[in-house]
């Protein structure tokens, strides 16, 4: 398979994510009217463990890594994981090997539990600096 065709896929895939942080990076989520309220947050008035995601977006698109990590920082930490991940995919690609992620149920557990522990946290008194 020639390599262009290997890299089509991961070339589309950044395009999406660069797409998408330069619209956000544009777009101030913090102006009213852009994007929607997080509905769990409209309801009940708890954050979720994406609230803030936006914000945060837009803050690293800008350079502020410490107004990002505020707003939410395990979306912080999945841009440099996505970054780190597409980078690997794209070494396989041009190598002509398939990306393989063998995360097994405790990888899976485990990352469900820190957002578990990062949204209970957030919502509690003394989370308060944990708010987007």
């Amino acid at each position: 398979m020639p390599l262009w065709r290997r890299l089509a896929v991961p070339a589309g895939v950044l395009a999406a994510v660069a797409g998408a942080f330069a619209y956000v990076g544009a777009v101030d989520p913090d102006e009213p009217g852009h994007y929607p309220v997080c509905p769990l947050y409209r309801i009940t008035g708890l954050y979720c463990p994406g609230c803030g995601g936006l914000r945060s977006a837009h803050a690293f698109v800008h350079g502020d890594l410490v107004t990002a990590l505020h707003d939410n920082a395990p979306a912080v930490a999945a841009y440099l994981g996505f970054a780190v991940l597409w980078t690997l995919w794209t070494v396989r690609a041009v190598r002509g090997r398939p990306l393989r992620l063998d995360l097994g149920p405790a990888q899976l557990y485990g990352i469900g539990a820190l957002l578990l522990v990062f949204t209970v946290v957030r919502n509690l008194p003394f989370g308060g600096w944990l708010h987007p």
